[in-house]
């Protein structure tokens, strides 16, 4: 009976989830109801999964509106009226349009026009397929209607939005927030009425006891109405089911390219490959997976075709098909990478592919994958309601000034010190936190199905304009849809650029240079010695602090080493405390033997008898508590968060457990491989999605081996990676460029390097317009370099402020006139306010301006670096109001072991982080006076009383400490150093005293 029923998917208008829906009907008796969420399908197709749990016949529908107004209610007979509703509604949320006053004819679905509706439209008749919803609150109304003579029409609408006053009081909160209105100011008109709720079954049948007629056209319409999706674990895929049309041609194709693949791959042949590549191709078939590897293959080849950059990762990154398709990079027998991790007979779900590729080429093969097949849609996700983002919200709601929004936000209050009114947003707080805010993009899932993808939801179109479907991961893996993961990173992005710069900048080497010789970098000592110590700045995934303690600690030189310190770093192994015992073990001759369980090593001897990689769950699960290979992998899914079924994962825990017992295993050992087990394995890597990131690695660390200053314009230019841009110049520096602040004769938009020296780009200079810069760039290519101020104030349309952004960062420093003149001249030839948007015909006469002698001192040049940039090309210790009492850097530490040392540092990053304790620590990463590296720890004691205060300079005193060959300083008390106060606002005897002061080494950052 009940037609018209809500769930949060509603966006800021539900309040409770379709699992709450359902248990709700359950409550009162009521076995069939239709889910029409407002403009959206997201909860569809687990209502219909969960719904026979709770005894219900689920029927789908969509609430149609205009904002607030509800114009009509769609209920899908079948599936293929499922299909129109979700097409019409996607149409108009496509065009961003509002619905129109009357519906379309639909060929399978229903329409229900609320009774207030069609008296405001003066429908007077009705299709067969259209009704008029009457509610409890219309019953008042009904008898005195029109709409009495349209007896066959009238069915029952009263709409379900809330269970409770609670749900009641959440709802407004959404409405007030989507119309980002006071609490105290939100229109009735915007808010359901409260008694929008479910009634038992029986209740409802007594309110509209004297129109019977009501209640037997609902249960015709609802007994006409049928939906099905099949959930079963015998289910087929849903994806396309062929490439090329039918399935034997698919396989006979996936052979051929595989034959192919071959001498390519390896070109000495073996039987091993034989067998590995027969065994595969026979499960691939069986499992119906043959368009699948298909498609990715088609997919790289044309990334290929472009000169596209790309990296296959993830899962199927263990397989040979995948090698010799080259879908991926990596060999799996040289790493003998386990195949049943990537598939086998258990498993429902086709493996993962995760395809890089640059940041810049990503949305090309996205257009590319859409054009090329026929049902496409990018996978959905829903961003919720967070607690910072709740307390802002609802301090917007209740009034609360943007100062104490700010405050709560910190969170760093005690909640008997609030007043009321911030006690009442945290206690409304809990009312939405976790709901639904709004529909967002996986981000990197692609769709490709057999069927329309409004088979199983509507779409959305987001600002990157592909269609996008109103479901996530989850469910679509639940219905049969398995995603194409399409990701953009900008590793890939360096890489290409990189080569590029090469090409122009050394192209007498560029022409022997081979990105893809994987095998010889592998074996190069000079690549392989910047990973030993650590050298890896702006090389991707391994620069980070901690990638470049753990490579210290662990000694790794070489590709293996790599690949396991790439999975090793991953949360899952060091929370299981299997990173320190990895370590030990790789150090330790002998200790292997003596501490891992002999089962354990066993399983895992190339890492010690230490779970470092996804695969080692299922080994361990397999081998050690004797699993089925099924039980296994639901194992692994299921503590990676993406697994539906606890109570199917609970069973395997519990079979693991007493497997374990049976064989005889003592209790302490079966809970601590357990917890190993669960602390690690939803955070790890697969051992083949490793490799692909060692290979690229490998790639960058081949650049920066040999094109470093090339591969720093790349990394830059790419938008930096772990830390700031200024620390990539500085990288830059310390290898050997001449480091050149914005020119108006040689800079672009992006960092331009010539030999070794570095023009920066104009898009470091943060209030300069992207449209004067290409206006710059035009003109310069068309008519040449400039030859003074007047000639490109001529030349070039820009106003006053645009011009002085350019003079002050001394971008006319050819002209060799000091730039306070500059700017003088410029505001002389320039009117205040007025640009013309084309350049003067004819060069003007210029008037001859007596300018006073003017002095700029390079103390004034670094700050106004600091304000254009955002830092300043000199070292950071010259602006130091005292200088540094002692020269002690970076180089010093192994001479100061066990000792306490007294040292400067430019702050590079801090880590914070918590103890198992739940007390606040850090880890702080520095650049000594003369620009090397070194690291601090401050304890919860220390980090108590110090806190860093963004960037600068601090002086630390503390004790060198070593663990495992990696120098760091456990800090003891530490200081933020004063800059000097900046010149050109300083009081005329200061400035007087700094235009005296001589500033030493590196505030010229080179002339050309």
């Amino acid at each position: 009976m009940y037609l018209n029923c809500h769930t949060y998917y509603s966006m800021r208008y539900g309040a409770f989830s379709e699992i709450e829906l359902l248990q709700l009907a359950q409550e009162n008796h009521v076995t069939q109801l239709v889910l029409t969420d407002i403009n959206n399908t997201s909860a569809c197709l687990n209502f219909v999964r969960k719904a026979e749990e709770f005894g219900v016949r689920p029927i789908l529908g969509i609430d149609f509106r205009n904002g607030a107004e509800q114009c009509y209610v769609g209920i899908a007979k079948n599936n293929k009226g499922y299909q129109e509703l979700n097409s019409f509604l996607s149409e108009y949320l496509h065009l961003d349009k509002e619905f129109p006053p009357i519906a379309p004819k639909f060929d399978d679905a229903y329409i229900v026009y609320p009774f207030e509706k069609v008296l405001l439209n003066d429908q007077n008749t009705f299709a067969p397929h259209e009704y008029v919803g009457v509610s409890i609150t219309d019953l008042r109304r009904l008898p005195f209607s029109r709409l009495m003579a349209c007896k066959d029409k009238l069915v029952v609408q009263q709409p379900v939005t809330f269970r409770n006053k609670r749900d009641f009081n959440a709802h407004r909160l959404l409405r007030a927030i989507d119309n980002n209105v006071l609490l105290s100011m939100l229109p009735k008109s915007e808010v359901a009425h409260e008694d929008e709720k479910m009634f038992p079954i029986q209740n409802l049948a007594a309110a509209f006891s004297e129109y019977s007629f009501i209640l037997e056209n609902t249960e015709q319409l609802l007994r006409l109405c049928s939906i099905n999706f099949d959930f079963s674990e015998g289910r087929r895929p849903q994806n396309l089911s062929t490439y090329t049309g039918t399935r034997e041609e698919d396989e006979r194709l996936i052979q051929k390219l595989c034959d192919e693949g071959l001498p390519y791959r390896y070109p000495d042949g073996g039987n091993i490959i034989m067998e590995r590549l027969e065994k595969e191709l026979k499960l691939i078939k069986k499992m119906g997976f043959v368009s699948y590897f298909l498609i990715n293959w088609d997919i790289v080849s044309e990334a290929r075709k472009r000169g596209f950059f790309y990296v296959g990762r993830g899962s199927g990154a263990n397989s040979i098909v995948a090698y010799l398709l080259r879908i991926t990079d990596v060999d799996p027998i040289e790493l003998d990478l386990y195949f049943e991790r990537f598939i086998n007979l258990y498993r429902a779900n086709p493996p993962d592919f995760d395809i890089d590729f640059s940041w810049k080429d990503r949305p090309a093969m996205t257009e590319y994958i859409f054009e090329r097949f026929k049902n496409v849609a990018l996978l959905g996700t829903y961003v919720t309601f967070k607690e910072k983002g709740v307390v802002r919200e609802l301090g917007k709601v209740f009034g609360l000034p943007k100062s104490e929004i700010d405050f709560l936000s910190g969170g760093r209050y005690q909640v008997s010190k609030l007043d009321e009114v911030s006690q009442l947003v945290l206690k409304y707080g809990r009312l939405i936190k976790g709901l639904p805010n709004y529909l967002s993009i996986h981000a990197g899932g692609i769709l490709i199905s057999e069927r329309p993808l409004h088979y199983f939801s509507a779409t959305h179109l987001p600002p990157k304009g592909f269609a996008t479907t109103q479901f996530d991961m989850v469910i679509a893996e639940d219905v049969g849809l398995y995603k194409f993961d399409i990701l953009g990173q900008r590793g890939l992005g360096k890489i290409k650029e990189a080569m590029e710069i090469v090409a122009y900048n050394r192209p007498s080497e560029f022409t022997a240079l081979d990105i893809h010789n994987i095998k010889k970098f592998k074996t190069d000592p000079q690549i392989n010695d910047l990973i030993k110590t650590a050298q890896c700045m702006g090389c991707f995934y391994v620069e980070s602090p901690a990638m470049r303690m753990l490579l210290k600690k662990l000694e790794v030189d070489n590709y293996l080493g790599l690949v396991a310190a790439s999975s090793i770093i991953r949360p899952g192994v060091a929370k299981s405390g299997m990173m320190r015992e990895y370590i030990l073990r790789h150090r330790n001759e002998g200790r292997a033997e003596k501490q891992a369980h002999p089962v354990m090593l066993n399983i895992m001897p190339d890492t010690y008898g230490v779970m470092v990689y996804q695969e080692d769950v299922i080994k361990v699960a397999h081998y050690f508590a004797d699993l089925t290979l099924g039980e296994a992998d639901v194992l692994r899914r299921g503590m990676s968060g993406k697994f539906r079924s606890r109570e199917e994962f609970q069973k395997v825990k519990d079979k693991f457990i007493e497997n374990c017992r049976k064989k005889g295993y003592a209790e302490t050992l079966i809970f601590e491989i357990w917890n190993q087990v669960a602390s690690f394995a939803g955070y790890a890597f697969a051992k083949g999605h490793s490799a692909s990131y060692a290979v690229e690695s490998y790639q960058s660390l081949f650049l920066r081996a040999y094109f470093p200053l090339e591969y720093m314009v790349a990394v830059l230019n790419n938008g930096g990676g772990f830390y700031r841009s200024e620390f990539y110049i500085h990288e830059a520096r310390m290898l050997g460029a001449t480091i050149h602040p914005p020119c108006i004769n040689k800079s672009l938009i992006i960092n331009y390097i010539l030999e070794k020296d570095i023009y920066l780009g104009y898009m470091y200079l943060k209030e300069m317009e992207s449209r004067v810069m290409e206006r710059i760039l035009k003109e310069r290519q068309q008519n040449g370099c400039f030859v003074s101020l007047e000639d490109f104030l001529d030349r070039v349309p820009i106003s006053i402020e645009q011009a002085s952004i350019l003079i002050r960062i001394d971008a006319f420093r050819f002209t060799q006139i000091n730039k306070h003149r500059l700017l003088w001249k410029a505001h002389l030839l320039l009117s205040k306010g007025t640009v013309m948007d084309h350049p003067k015909l004819f060069p003007p006469k210029h008037q001859n301006f007596k300018i006073p002698q003017l002095h700029t001192t390079d103390l004034e040049t670094a700050f106004e670096q600091l304000e254009l940039l955002g830092f300043s090309l000199c070292s950071p210790f010259e602006l130091l109001t005292t200088p540094p009492k002692n020269k002690n850097g970076s180089k010093d530490l192994n001479r100061y072991l066990g000792k306490h040392i007294d040292i400067y540092g430019y702050l590079v990053t801090v880590k914070n982080t918590t103890t198992h304790h739940g007390k606040q620590m850090h880890f702080a990463t520095l650049v000594d006076q003369w620009g090397e590296v070194f690291d601090t720890v401050l304890f919860p004691p220390v980090a108590a009383k110090y806190f860093f205060r963004g960037k600068g300079i601090y002086r630390f005193y503390g004790k060198v400490v070593t663990e495992f060959g990696f120098l760091s300083i456990e800090v003891v008390k530490m200081q933020k150093q004063d800059y000097i106060q900046d010149p050109r606002y300083a009081e005329i005897k200061t400035s007087a005293k700094l235009f005296e002061r001589a500033v030493p080494r590196n505030i010229h950052s080179g002339d050309e």
